[in-house]
Formats: structure tokens, sequence, C-alpha cells
């Protein structure tokens, strides 16, 4: 528990907050843990999916409570989760039969409970009604998602036609695990994929590089996914040597000190983990970037073009060399490039013209590059945090912080944790299905998300 949520639950801070009329926000339930009560699953039609994937992640399901009668049906007692396969819906009075199953189950669900929707995408389905309907899901995961409470959450998966248990396994395990926190009403695609079993350490042995790991989300990452069995090399400039060395140190990685929008850093990468390891890389996360906020007005060229060369250019070349297999040391084959955006620049703000550039680059750079590599299995993913509380989001006034913390579905802002598991699940071999796609942690901003 940090400084803020130590002050926010002693009595005094909880005065003052009921005072101001600032309501207590709930503690997540976090990590690899899944619910406590039971997982239910509904298939609005005949498919099996959500059933059989659950059935090959280990867990035991049961049957939903449907809104038939007055007063509302309800269940006996609190549930985990509602996994409800909409994939078969094609018709707007088909949409009772969704509202039906939801009304009980928000009604019952445990804080930190979910909601997992299965779907197909717009494109997937043919006739207006049918696409209508389809994108009216995604009204209904977002908003439903703004209405739950303690902690809970709504996500939407449109799986493409041929996806199997296995391909859907990782991403369905993610969302309903604590893992997922602080993603609330996103909607994201899984497409068909030859994708191994979940494992308990599914990157053991694998060669991960962590650009910016010396502090904040960037030491939360090399942390976690080192706990999922990972070698990580962590990158950072020489001026931040100290932390760096810090965290190598304690995940028993190596340390390479680089300023990454040197004309060489791809190759100084290659070289010190084909020389450190003897292999290629599984994943590379280009996690390094700076803020140099101003009003348009009141930018420079030299503040500009900062910010797009660590948070945006850097990536292009640094990929550019890691993707030529014959470099000793690249990425892989069946490897995995994982980028951070920000809901700034899917959203868009105030005094950040040059960083929303790069953030939003980076959401397109991920768009462009993934069906490029899909023949090479290398998957390509971006996550997008909202208010994470950092050492840089601790600077910011008071008033204007707690706004930022409070303008979203959970009413509180994320830990870098969360960032790192979003990440680390991109990451795994099973989320090979995963490609193209920019999830926001943002515990679902309550403007541009």
């Amino acid at each position: 528990m940090n400084l803020l949520e130590k002050l926010f639950y002693s009595p005094p801070g909880q005065a003052i907050a009921g005072k101001a009329g600032l309501p207590e926000p709930p503690v997540l339930r976090r990590g690899p843990v899944w619910p406590d009560g039971p997982i239910v699953v509904a298939s609005l039609g005949s498919g099996t999916l959500a059933a059989d994937t659950l059935r090959l992640l280990g867990r035991a399901t049961t049957e939903p409570v449907r809104d038939d009668a007055e007063p509302v049906p309800g269940y006996p007692g609190k549930i985990g989760a509602l996994v409800v396969d909409v994939t078969e819906l094609r018709r707007l009075v088909e949409l009772e039969q969704l509202r039906a199953v939801l009304r009980p189950a928000v009604r019952a669900l445990e804080g930190s409970g979910r909601i997992v929707l299965l779907a197909r995408a717009p494109a997937e389905v043919d006739g207006w009604e049918a696409k209508a309907v389809a994108q009216a899901l995604d009204g209904i995961d977002r908003t439903v998602g703004k209405e739950l409470r303690k902690g809970a959450t709504t996500n939407l998966i449109q799986v493409a036609p041929e996806v199997t248990p296995s391909a859907l396994a990782s991403t369905l395990g993610f969302l309903l695990q604590g893992r997922s926190a602080f993603v609330a009403g996103q909607t994201w695609q899984v497409a068909p994929a030859d994708a191994p079993a979940v494992a308990d350490r599914p990157l053991a042995g694998r060669v991960v590089v962590v650009t910016g790991a010396a502090r904040g989300i960037g030491a939360a990452i090399a942390r976690v996914v080192a706990g999922q069995g990972a070698q990580i090399v962590a990158v950072d400039v020489p001026a931040a040597g100290e932390g760096l060395s810090a965290t190598a140190n304690a995940i028993g990685g190596s340390a390479l000190q680089l300023d990454i929008t040197a004309a060489d850093a791809g190759s100084r990468i290659a070289a010190h983990v084909a020389s450190r390891y003897g292999e290629r890389i599984h994943g590379i996360v280009h996690n390094a970037g700076i803020t140099r906020d101003k009003l348009l007005a009141n930018t420079d060229a030299a503040r500009w073009a900062s910010v797009l060369e660590v948070n945006l250019a850097a990536q292009l070349r640094i990929n550019q060399v890691l993707l030529d297999s014959t470099v000793a040391g690249g990425l892989a084959d069946g490897g995995r490039i994982v980028g951070v955006s920000s809901t700034s620049g899917l959203a868009g703000n105030r005094g950040q013209t040059n960083y929303a550039a790069s953030k939003a680059g980076v959401a397109g750079l991920v768009r462009a590059m993934a069906p490029d590599l899909a023949e090479r299995r290398i998957t390509v993913n971006a996550v997008a945090p909202g208010f994470i509380e950092t050492e840089m989001t601790a600077r910011i006034p008071f008033v204007q912080r707690e706004i930022f913390r409070r303008t979203n579905s959970l009413g509180q802002g994320g830990k870098p944790v969360d960032v790192a598991e979003t990440i680390a699940y991109f990451l795994e071999p099973a989320s090979a299905g995963v490609t193209g796609q920019v999830v926001r942690v943002c515990g679902q901003n309550l403007v541009g998300a």
C-alpha cells in the first residue's frame, strides 16, 4: 500500500475525504489470482468456446441466472465472474438475451469481479444489422464498465471464427485474474494461432529486453517479466546507471547503459544479447520515453524533436536492426515487440502535442507492423497507460493529481505493476493470437477511453 493509500485509509484521511465528497477507492485484486466466487458462463447460442477455454484453464464453471421474472431472480451468493459468449448474435432483438444475463450478474458481482464478453468484430459479420449489433456490444461493454462498483471490470474480446480454446486461453485467463486489475471497458481482438498451453513461467529461459528499466514502470516491467522466468536485459541511459544496476541485480538480469537515440543502439543491444546469452531475443519492450510539456504556442523545434526522437524514432531504428534475421542477437521468429503508447496519444492532452504525437505514432506503428511480421509469427502490440502512480506523477500539483487519479471507472490511479502485467501477457508464447492491438491500462478513463 503506497503513502497515498495509507493516508486515505487512515481515520483522518477518510474524514477529510468524506467532507470533500471523495469516495473511498476500492482495493483491487492484483496478481495471478482468480476470483473467489464461482465463474458463470452463459452462451447466447450454441457456442462452447468460453466453457471449453475455461476447462482448458482448469476452472470450474456454473450456469447463469436470467432476468425472466419479477422480482428479478438472483444468485444465491456473490459470483466471481460472468463470461458471456455472444458470438452468434446478429439481430437487434437478440441483445435482450444479453441484458437478461447481465442484470442479475451485475447485482451479484464480488469486489474486483469480472465480466467478459466474447463477440465477433463488425468486420467478421455480414449485413447492416449484424454489424450494428457487433458495434453495439462495444457500447454495452464500455457503459457497464462505468456502472460497476468495488473494483469490478468488464472487457470485450472480439474472437475470429476459427479461434480455438488454446488461442483464447491466455487472454481470457489474463482478464479473469487480478493481473488485469486496471484494464477496464476495453475491446481487442484475438486471431487464430498455433498457441502453446498457458504455463506458470511462460518465459523461462527466454531473453527479453526492456528499455527505460532503471525506475518506475520500466523497473516494474523487468521484475514482473523476470518473475515469469525471462532473462532480462535492462537498458537505460548512463545517467541512470545506479538505478539500472539495482534493477538488473535484483532480478539476476544484465544491465546495458545505452542512449537509445544513438545511431548504433540496435546493434549494441543485439551484440550484448549475442555475447551474454548466445541466443536471439524473444521480446523487446520499448518503454523508454520522455515528456517536454508545453502549450504548442510555446513549443520550439528542440523540445518537439527530442520527444519524437526518444519516444518513436528510436524504436523504428532499433526494430529495423533487431528484425534483420542475419544479425546475431536479433529478434527471433515467434518473438514479441511491445510498445508503450499513452491515453494522451489516443485522446489528446493539453500541453502535450509533441508527446501525444509520439504516443499516437506508437499505436500506428504497432498496427502497421503486425501484418507485415505475421509470416515470422512475431506479434506487435502496445499498452496505453492512463494515470499511473510513479515518481513523475507524484510531482503533479495535488488538486490536478487527484482529478487525474479519480476520473476513471475504478476511482484511483494505477500502479506500475498494472502496466507490467499487461506487457507480460503480450510477451507470453500463449498470446500468439494477439497482435496489432493497443490495450489501455487506464482503469477506463471517463474521457477518451
